[in-house]
């Protein structure tokens, strides 16, 4: 419940950069939709949450530009999300593709490759349980 009224706060703050600038389409930051469906402290690792949720993009959203101090794997359940981590090129991945993101990496896109159709990642997150689940990158 600790993690889940951190993320409320953290969403709370990531409305406020909903203007934004914007790439080949006009992205609409912070209104996407995070659901916690597991976290579990990790008995063979004091300290450590394994975490899994899902992230609902409505066309043209997009997760501010973020970090994640925990490892995270992303699934893309439906449609196409294009993300970028640290200092590599973007990559539009399709549903039933991934990516890993090691910890501390830099989250600088993350967002619906569609203006017109929804889509939906399944991230799964080791970190530590004091963490937020995303910091967002100062501009």
């Amino acid at each position: 419940m600790k993690t889940l009224n951190a993320l409320t706060c953290a969403l709370a703050g990531l409305t406020l950069f909903a203007a934004l600038g914007a790439t080949a389409h006009d992205l609409e930051y912070g209104q996407e939709k995070l659901k916690i469906l597991q976290e579990h402290a990790l008995t063979n690792l004091p300290g450590k949450t394994a975490l899994m949720l899902t992230v609902d993009y409505a066309p043209g959203q997009a997760t501010v530009p973020h970090m994640h101090r925990g490892a995270a794997i992303a699934y893309v359940l439906e449609g196409e999300i294009t993300s970028r981590v640290n200092d590599e090129p973007a990559i539009t991945y399709k549903a039933g593709e991934s990516w890993y993101e090691p910890a501390g990496s830099q989250h600088p896109v993350s967002a619906n490759a569609s203006a017109t159709q929804p889509a939906k990642l399944l991230v799964f997150m080791l970190k530590d349980a004091k963490d937020e689940v995303l910091t967002p990158l100062k501009q």
